[in-house]
């Protein structure tokens, strides 16, 4: 678990402004998109460190 509380933040902290942008943003259809685009990276990024 304490690699997730590592993943997570690092993928986090490297999101593209446009990700951070959409997340914060008032259009749902936008922040919908951002919200994929980040689980996908994140879940990207745990599968590439092995962590369950």
């Amino acid at each position: 678990m304490s690699q997730l509380s590592e993943i997570i933040p690092n993928v986090v902290e490297r999101a593209p402004e446009w990700i951070r942008k959409d997340i914060a943003g008032s259009d749902a259809l936008a922040r919908e998109r951002a919200e994929a685009a980040l689980a996908a990276m994140i879940a990207d990024a745990i599968a590439k460190s092995g962590a369950q």
